[in-house]
């Protein structure tokens, strides 16, 4: 028996260059992380997850889901303003609950954020967010004409 292999070449993208890579660092945002609060790369933005820290601060802006959920938006929104996007050209979302029980109380305040046309999601639950956060999201966003 003959087995006849054939090798095909596959031309895969180039890989994003330095230049195509833009970091998004807002005034009163980065508070020493060790990561980029955004970077936008072509017309696409992609966030680091956010927690509903008061701006340029490590302190939680409320202890309740309600409040947190709020103030989460509230950062995101301010990022995405800055970087030329908005919330209405969020794709997607991934939310992050230490606790699956907030889901309800999450969901209720996020949805006043995306009235209409609401962004892909993904909700998942764990424990140990950053700072003891109750929920942290982070989003993938247009940006740019």
């Amino acid at each position: 028996m003959r087995i006849l292999m054939m090798a095909f070449v596959v031309s895969l993208p180039i890989a994003v260059q330095a230049q195509d890579r833009q970091i998004i660092s807002p005034p009163n945002t980065s508070v020493g992380l060790p990561f980029s609060i955004g970077v936008r790369v072509g017309n696409m933005l992609y966030l680091s997850g956010q927690i509903g820290n008061k701006p340029g601060t490590r302190e939680l802006a409320d202890t309740g889901i309600t409040g947190q959920t709020r103030q989460t938006l509230e950062n995101i929104k301010a990022v995405l303003e800055y970087a030329g996007s908005s919330l209405e050209r969020t794709v997607k979302c991934t939310v992050f609950l230490s606790n699956i029980a907030d889901y309800q109380a999450m969901n209720a305040v996020y949805a006043t954020y995306f009235p209409t046309d609401p962004p892909a999601r993904s909700t998942v639950a764990g424990s140990g967010l950053a700072l003891g956060a109750r929920v942290e999201i982070e989003c993938i966003a247009a940006v740019g004409s």
